[in-house]
């Protein structure tokens, strides 16, 4: 993998350039308009442009989905490669995701319908009530 350098010599890619190599977003133009919103954070400073220039050792902060990613920037790729190349890119800061079967639970509760016959079953074993 090799690094992407400007014309001074330091090693800087496109901030929007950099979420599209990393495979966060795609599309470019998706991550440039991530870039324009406003919510993309980069060092604590506030970026509202996607031709903002980052560099290894740049912490990240974006929303993606219902998360929060914090994302330390380890290497600048120089195309858009396959998922495990665009892995060894960043390391993720962010908090660890919630475990398996919280995520089980907390889809039953974000049911609009009635429980079915096994959650309701589920509830009674909870409950300590028996059949």
């Amino acid at each position: 993998m090799t690094v992407v350098e400007n014309f001074s010599g330091e090693g800087r890619l496109r901030v929007d350039k950099w979420l599209w190599h990393a495979r966060f977003f795609k599309s470019r133009n998706l991550s440039a308009k991530l870039a324009a919103s406003g919510k993309l954070r980069v060092n604590r400073k506030i970026v509202r442009k996607s031709k903002y220039t980052v560099q290894p050792g740049d912490i990240l902060t974006f929303p993606k989905g219902k998360d929060i990613r914090v994302i330390e920037i380890v290497a600048l790729g120089e195309r858009r490669g396959p998922v495990a190349e665009a892995q060894m890119l960043y390391i993720d800061l962010s908090s660890p995701e919630t475990k398996p079967e919280e995520q089980l639970i907390i889809k039953r509760h974000q049911r609009a319908s009635r429980p079915t016959k096994s959650d309701r079953r589920a509830i009674e074993r909870f409950k300590g009530q028996s059949l």
